[in-house]
């Protein structure tokens, strides 16, 4: 049987995307915590590389698609929570195990319910917040915490570390919710100043080179708040303006 060499690259992407997943898993075990959470991010290049190569070469596939979600479960599922959990979350015990293992739980039914309800197009909107951007909002929050102890380090407590995995929790639920959240995979430029993008794209490396971490906290906080935001604005929109009844 010929195998055509276009469909490997794709998902040797994918296998990539495990592969550092389980890295930031060993290196959290050891107490390297800040590698940790940067290899998931990196993780998140690759695993956005794989879909695009495999449309734009054309090697879509089944086994490519049910791949890539076992890519991220591991590497945005598991490794995040268990970096959480070996960060610190262990010392809340039975809370601390509860929350790593809803996480995994809750993104990996987020998945399956995507993929069975996704048709072959791209959708327009993610329903329930995507398992990519809950893992970066978990690892950039623990960066940031992490900068902050070394900035600060009189205080030695984690002062985030409860607030985070309460945050956790409520992300890990935000993904099986029916909130919907903006793609930016079929974004249309056509309307949009190509010299205003380039600006606002150099501005935001530019604050990004400069504050990494804390840029990255903003951004993803924004993104993860806009669905619920959304969501109660179009509720209360309804509620108040609905038509009285004859």
């Amino acid at each position: 049987m010929k195998i055509d060499p276009l469909y490997i690259l794709p998902n040797l992407f994918t296998g990539v995307s495990i592969y550092i997943g389980i890295l930031a898993v060993s290196y959290a075990f050891i107490g390297r915590f800040e590698l940790a959470c940067w290899l998931v991010l990196v993780s998140l290049i690759f695993d956005g590389l794989d879909g695009r190569v495999a449309r734009l070469t054309g090697t879509t596939s089944k086994f490519g698609v049910e791949f890539d979600s076992l890519a991220d479960v591991v590497a945005f599922g598991v490794a995040p929570a268990m970096i959480l959990f070996f960060y610190g979350g262990f010392h809340y015990g039975k809370f601390g195990v509860m929350v790593a293992g809803l996480y995994v739980v809750f993104g990996a039914i987020r998945l399956a319910r995507f993929n069975v309800a996704t048709s072959s197009n791209e959708p327009n909107v993610f329903i329930g917040l995507p398992i990519p951007s809950a893992a970066v909002f978990v690892v950039s929050w623990l960066l940031f915490e992490m900068e902050f102890l070394k900035q600060y380090p009189q205080d030695s407590e984690n002062i985030f570390l409860l607030p985070l995995m309460i945050a956790s929790l409520i992300v890990a639920f935000l993904m099986v919710s029916n909130v919907r959240y903006p793609s930016f995979k079929k974004v249309s430029f056509e309307k949009i100043s190509f010299g205003k993008v380039i600006v606002l794209l150099m501005i935001i490396l530019a604050i990004l080179f400069i504050y990494p971490i804390f840029t990255i906290v903003i951004l993803i906080s924004l993104y993860v708040c806009f669905g619920p935001m959304r969501a109660g604005y179009y509720l209360c929109v309804k509620h108040f303006y609905r038509e009285p009844k004859e």
